[in-house]
C-alpha cells in the first residue's frame, strides 16, 4: 500500500482501531492485536482467571481474541454477557441462597449455549438444575438419549468426538454494565464469583474467565472477607508505555500490509521505533514549552494513562483534524487543536467510571483546577503530600463527600481515591533529571488508607487542558515527558 493516507473515517478506524473491541471488525482486530504476557496468564489452563483493569485497558479485546483462537483450535469457548444474567442474583438478602441461585442458573446458561453450539435444542438444558453431578455428565447423558433422533443421528459420532476431551472455556464480560457501587451491587458480584469458584472446583473441565473493572474489583475486594481465596486467580491487566508504543506501531504497519515481528519490536529502542510513525505523523513537536522539539511520540505517550484506548482516541481526534486541513500527515498543530477535547473526554470518562463509588466526583475533580496563585507560581499540578491534603481540605470546606457505601470521606480518603482513579500519579525526580511516575496499578494499592511513600503527587497531563481552558499556553510550561519513554 502506498504510504500516502487520506484520513477518512474508514481509514482512521482501520489505521488506529476501534475504541471498543466488540465493535471492531474481527479480521482487522486479529491483524493488529498485540499480545503481552498478560494474555498468556489469562488463557492459562486453570479453573478460574479474573482479569482486572480500568476501562479502555483492553479486557474485551483480550477475551475476543482468546475465544477466536480457542474456536480455531477446535475447543469450545462460550461468552456469558449481561443480558444472559440480567435477572440472576438480584435478591442478595441471603448470601448463601444467592450463591446457589447463581450456580444453578450459570449451569443452565452454559448447557444451553453448549447445546446451541452442537445444534441441539436448548429446551433440554432446563433439567440440569436437578442434576447434582458435573455439567459434562449431564451433556453426555442428554446426547446419548438423543442419538437415534433423526436430526442428530448423522452427527452423533462427530459430536461425541468433539466432546471426547470435554473442555469448555466460559468468558464472562461487561459485568460493570449498570454498576452503581451500592451494597447490593457489591454483594451480587461477590455471590457470582463465589458461585463460579464453586462451579470451577466441581467441574475441572470447565474454565471460567471473568473481566472486572478495577473499581468494581476494589469495592468487592475490600468488602468481602472471602476474597483472599480468589486473590491467586486475579490477573491485573496493565501496560507499560513501551508496549503501548509497539501496539501503535503494529497497527500502523499492518494497515500498510507489512508483517510485524512483535518480539523484535519489543526489544528495539524507542528512538529507532519512531521511524515507523513518520508515514502518519511528523517527527517532532513544534510547539512551545518543555515539549518543544521533543520527538512527537514522547509527547503522545506522556498524555496517555497507560491505556491503549487513550492513544486510539488521541490519534483519532488528531487525524480528523488533519483531514479537515486536507493534510495526509498528522502535525503538531493537529494535536494541539484537539488537546482540550481529548482532555475533556478523559475527565468525563473518569466521572462516568467512578461516579458509582463517589457520587460527587465531578465536583472534586473540577475543584482540583489550579487557582490564580498556583498558576502564577506554576504549582497547580504538582503537590507534596502536605500541599495535596491542604488543597483537598479547602475543597471539602464547601461540601461533604460521601462514598456510595455511605462512608464519609476524609482528606486522605479523597487523595487515595484520586490516585486510584489515575487522576493523580505518584511522582519523583530521580538523579538523572527524569521524572519517575508510579500508577495505582503498579503498586497494587488496595488499601483505603492514604500512605506517603516518599513521592510527590501530580495531576496527570491528560486532564490539564480541561482544568485550565482559559489559559492553555501556560500548560506547556509545566509538562514533563514520561520517564519510561526514551
Amino acid at each position: 500500500m502506498e504510504k500516502n493516507i487520506e484520513f477518512s473515517e474508514v481509514n482512521i478506524q482501520k489505521l488506529f482501531g476501534n475504541e471498543a473491541a466488540e465493535d471492531e471488525d474481527p479480521t482487522r482486530l486479529k491483524e493488529y492485536y498485540f499480545k503481552t504476557n498478560i494474555y498468556n496468564q489469562v488463557v492459562a489452563d486453570l479453573p478460574l482467571r479474573i482479569l482486572v483493569g480500568h476501562k479502555g485497558i483492553g479486557k474485551s479485546a483480550l477475551f475476543k481474541i482468546a475465544m477466536d483462537e480457542e474456536t480455531e483450535k477446535g475447543s469450545i469457548a462460550l461468552m456469558i454477557q449481561p443480558n444472559d444474567i440480567a435477572n440472576i442474583g438480584v435478591d442478595t438478602t441471603n448470601f448463601l441462597l444467592a450463591i446457589r441461585n447463581w450456580s444453578e442458573n450459570i449451569k443452565e446458561i452454559i448447557t444451553k449455549k453448549l447445546f446451541s453450539n452442537l445444534g441441539i435444542s436448548q429446551t433440554y438444558a432446563s433439567d440440569i438444575k436437578n442434576h447434582d453431578g458435573k455439567i459434562s455428565d449431564y451433556v453426555y447423558k442428554v446426547i446419548n438419549s438423543l442419538k437415534d433422533e433423526v436430526y442428530i443421528e448423522n452427527r452423533f459420532d462427530s459430536i461425541m468426538r468433539l466432546l471426547e476431551n470435554f473442555k469448555v472455556s466460559v468468558y464472562i464480560d461487561d459485568l460493570d454494565r449498570g454498576w452503581q457501587g451500592k451494597k447490593e451491587d457489591i454483594t451480587r458480584i461477590s455471590t457470582l464469583i463465589n458461585a463460579v469458584r464453586d462451579l470451577s472446583n466441581g467441574n475441572r473441565n470447565i474454565s471460567f474467565r471473568i473481566a472486572l473493572r478495577s473499581d468494581v474489583y476494589f469495592l468487592y475486594r475490600t468488602s468481602d472477607e472471602s476474597t483472599d481465596k480468589i486473590e491467586g486467580s486475579v490477573v491485573w491487566h496493565t501496560w507499560n508505555n513501551h508496549e503501548i508504543f509497539v501496539l501503535l506501531i503494529k497497527r500502523i504497519e499492518t494497515f500498510f500490509g507489512n508483517k510485524v515481528d512483535e518480539e523484535l519490536l519489543l526489544h528495539t529502542p524507542q528512538s529507532q521505533l519512531a521511524k515507523y510513525l513518520y508515514p502518519v505523523m511528523e517527527e517532532r513537536f513544534t510547539g512551545r514549552g518543555l515539549w518543544e522539539n521533543a520527538p512527537l511520540y514522547k509527547v503522545l505517550m506522556s498524555l496517555i494513562r497507560k491505556r491503549p484506548r487513550d492513544l486510539v482516541k488521541l490519534c483519532t481526534l488528531a487525524a480528523r483534524n488533519a483531514y479537515l486541513n486536507k493534510s495526509n500527515i498528522i502535525q503538531t498543530s493537529d494535536f494541539q487543536a484537539i488537546f482540550e477535547n481529548y482532555s475533556q473526554g478523559r475527565i468525563q470518562d473518569t466521572i462516568n467510571e467512578y461516579r458509582s463509588e463517589l457520587p460527587n466526583i465531578e465536583s472534586l475533580i473540577m475543584n482540583m483546577k489550579p487557582n490564580k496563585r498556583e498558576r502564577t507560581t506554576k504549582e497547580g499540578y504538582v503537590y507534596t503530600t502536605e500541599k495535596l491534603l491542604e488543597k483537598i481540605k479547602n475543597i471539602m470546606g464547601s461540601q461533604q463527600f460521601i462514598f456510595a457505601n455511605e462512608q464519609r470521606a476524609e482528606a486522605k480518603d479523597l487523595a487515595s481515591f484520586l490516585y486510584k482513579v489515575n487522576f493523580l500519579t505518584a511522582r519523583k525526580e530521580i538523579s538523572s533529571g527524569k521524572i519517575e511516575r508510579k500508577y495505582f496499578e503498579e503498586n497494587r494499592y488496595l488499601s483505603s488508607q492514604f500512605v506517603d511513600f516518599g513521592f510527590d503527587w501530580e495531576i496527570h497531563p491528560a486532564y490539564r487542558w480541561a482544568l485550565q481552558p482559559s489559559d492553555q499556553n501556560t500548560i506547556y510550561d509545566s509538562l514533563f515527558l514520561s520517564q519510561d519513554i526514551t
